[in-house]
């Protein structure tokens, strides 16, 4: 199973992720390095918390580096979701009985800016292993960001559009009012900037560390910026996204 179990708040899971986190014998989870140690963590209190009555285990996978200076930058993630394939193919086969029921915790939700479902198609793909899966939804940064500032994510029958920092460099999207902004580690707010937004943002949203900044951008980008750095070297790394919203015109 791929479970979504939300954006930091233990009490974000849903009842139907309860539900599937009693069903598993064997928890897969990703060990990037030592500072993320609390993303580890984090998931052991989720499953103290909500696991009754039965025996489980969890396995720690060493989380394979991806190559971040390759210019092109699809093709590096590509390898980087095979090479993944390959070591979660093999705690899958080492790890887990025939009939034993195994899962990843994804932080959020599965479906939104998450390797997880691409690597489990790799895997498939690869014909070595064979099995079914299924996917529990979870509350996403974007539903937890959203709450926290107390904004709605769209206008009256507005679109609005969830992106990358990356493709935030580009330009504010002239289609859009109102732009989600995720997987930003450059704070790449700055280059619109000169636009007339105003800028929600959070860090460690729904965890004890959390962070909130909002105001327009031109004026709160330095301090968020500031704030964010020193978070980072506090803790050793850093969840964050934010919300532009283009200002109404009088």
């Amino acid at each position: 199973m791929v479970i979504g179990i939300g954006a930091g708040d233990p009490e974000y899971l849903t009842m139907q992720a309860i539900h599937a986190l009693n069903r598993v014998d064997v928890f897969f989870v990703m060990d990037k390095r030592d500072e993320t140690r609390d993303l580890v963590r984090i998931r052991q209190d989720i499953c103290d918390r909500y696991i009754t009555d039965r025996t489980y285990r969890i396995v720690e996978i060493n989380d394979p580096d991806r190559d971040r200076t390759s210019v092109p930058y699809r093709a590096a993630v590509e390898a980087w979701r095979q090479h993944r394939a390959e070591v979660w193919e093999a705690a899958i086969r080492d790890e887990l009985e025939d009939d034993g029921c195994g899962a990843f915790l994804v932080w959020g939700d599965p479906s939104l800016y998450d390797s997880t479902l691409g690597v489990i198609d790799h895997i498939l793909a690869r014909g070595v292993l064979t099995f079914e899966y299924e996917v529990i939804p979870g509350i996403s940064s974007v539903q937890a960001l959203a709450a926290k500032h107390r904004i709605a994510l769209n206008r009256i029958g507005g679109p609005i559009q969830i992106t990358t920092g990356r493709r935030l460099q580009e330009g504010f999207p002239s289609e859009s009012d109102d732009v989600v902004v995720l997987l930003d580690g450059d704070c790449s707010f700055r280059h619109v900037a000169h636009e007339d937004l105003d800028i929600y943002w959070g860090a460690y949203v729904g965890t004890a560390d959390e962070i909130l900044v909002s105001g327009d951008l031109q004026t709160v980008m330095d301090d968020i910026e500031r704030v964010r750095s020193e978070a980072r070297a506090r803790k050793g790394w850093i969840m964050d996204a934010y919300v532009l919203k283009r200002k109404a015109s009088e």
